[in-house]
């Protein structure tokens, strides 16, 4: 058995040192019942019930935050067998298959749903070292050979206990896992660093153009807080009626697709170059927005060869916004495209399918409708644009037709462009995907032999 693992932990691309042991990853669990799946059925939401964790609640590696599904305590108590207890590996089964969590304490109580599997292992001082494995490149490539792909990309139970894991003396895992987590440790402050700053950009998006407070606070003699002079004259004093109800004095309500136009994305490019007429670009096919915000950029996102004349009608630029038209979890994101793209990827950037770009005219006008989209998400009320059961899509054109909004003065919307444009550059550092990179880079040749512990940590200082 020891062999054949080895065999296929080589031909996936790993390499580990001889005198490593390599096993099934079932040898590893508590017992033969240490692996399940999550809650199949977990009836209507349930208000102050137990947390359910869903596949897309799951962002790179993490459950950033308590989770908004509730389950009631009785269909808790049939799944009893998966609420977890604070020690345990969670795998994706669907969306990411593979993609793992470690539990943490404050996630005890919570239950994973069915698309997620459940593992206790004997040793639970393992679940970093085995996260490590599991998405290393030669994990990953295991992973995606057994993947039934019948509808959906779907990971099974039995594939996933027969994965061959390496196991060196437990000094190397002890010293892998802690590398691995000095890694993970420090990605997940950037992206936390980043959540804040996305909140900051959208208060202030929901204070000056959703809640009116500087034109509130003139009305009242106050002047407004967190601004200047000159930006405060910037507002009206005052309100007018229209088809909104009140409104700032001198700006304008109007449907959406007033200043917007759309352009649909496709499955344009081909994964070789055939002839000379095709040029190489990035692919945001398949490619979460809302990861893109959070890590930075997506650095395994497909290079394409495309016809010229394809790519330059579905460049992006800063006067658009890219929405995902598609998916349960990131059906209505959506993404300022002012970052610069080329310099970030070294190629030019183009979208595809499940994503649409919103052309804007002007980037402060593009940086108001990523902010008002967003807003729309966390008030839910982009529901109300977004059809299908299994797989909702976005109705676009009914958006862009019926969303009524109110556009502000120039002045105004250039004001906040000014203030978001810093939010958004840090938003888009290279810094958490310069450490994934380093850490992809790093965590291989550690585990293969390839690499000494006390050289890869004088490379991370």
């Amino acid at each position: 058995m020891s062999s054949e693992l080895r065999k296929r932990w080589e031909h996936a691309g790993g390499t580990i040192p001889e005198d490593w042991e390599i096993v099934p990853l079932e040898a590893l669990l508590y017992d033969k019942k240490s692996i399940a799946v999550g809650v199949m059925y977990p009836g209507p939401e349930t208000p102050g019930g137990i947390p359910l964790i869903k596949v897309g609640d799951i962002k790179q590696g993490t459950v950033p935050v308590k989770p908004s599904y509730l389950i009631s305590p009785e269909t808790n108590d049939t799944y009893r067998r998966t609420q977890l207890q604070g020690d345990e590996l969670l795998i994706t089964l669907v969306g990411n298959p593979g993609e793992c969590v470690v539990v943490t304490r404050e996630m005890a109580g919570w239950n994973p749903a069915r698309a997620i599997a459940a593992l206790r292992l004997r040793d639970s001082s393992l679940r970093v070292y085995l996260k490590t494995i599991l998405e290393s490149a030669a994990g990953k490539h295991l992973i995606d050979a057994v993947l039934n792909t019948t509808v959906q990309k779907t990971l099974n139970l039995k594939d996933i206990k027969q994965l061959p894991i390496p196991l060196p003396k437990n000094s190397t895992i002890s010293a892998l896992s802690a590398v691995s987590l000095a890694f993970s440790d420090r990605i997940t402050l950037l992206r936390e660093t980043n959540a804040t700053l996305e909140a900051i950009a959208q208060a202030l998006f929901k204070s000056w153009f959703v809640d009116f407070d500087p034109v509130r606070a003139k009305m009242e003699g106050r002047a407004p807080e967190g601004m200047d002079e000159a930006t405060a004259a910037l507002f009206p004093n005052g309100f007018e009626e229209s088809e909104l109800g009140l409104v700032p004095r001198g700006w304008r309500v109007g449907a959406l697709g007033e200043f917007c136009t759309v352009t649909i994305g496709g499955l344009w490019g081909k994964d070789t170059k055939e002839d000379d007429d095709l040029v190489p670009a990035i692919s945001l096919r398949g490619v979460d927005l809302e990861n893109l915000r959070g890590l930075g950029f997506a650095k395994d996102a497909p290079t394409r060869w495309v016809k010229r004349a394809a790519m330059e009608k579905r460049l992006v630029n800063q006067n658009q916004v890219l929405i995902a038209s598609s998916g349960a979890g990131p059906c209505g994101r959506t993404l300022w495209a002012g970052a610069n793209f080329e310099l970030l990827y070294g190629k030019p950037v183009i979208f595809s399918n499940f994503v649409k770009r919103l052309d804007c005219g002007n980037a402060a006008i593009a940086i108001y409708v990523d902010r008002l989209l967003a807003e729309m998400r966390e008030s839910k009320e982009i529901w109300n644009f977004i059809n299908g059961t299994s797989i909702p899509n976005l109705d676009d054109k009914l958006l862009l037709a019926t969303k009524k909004v109110v556009l502000p003065s120039d002045e105004a919307l250039s004001a906040f462009e000014n203030i978001a444009r810093t939010i958004y550059s840090k938003l888009y550092s290279k810094q958490a995907q310069t450490l994934a990179t380093l850490r992809d880079t790093l965590l291989p040749r550690l585990i293969s032999g390839q690499l000494r512990l006390p050289e890869a940590e004088a490379l991370i200082a």
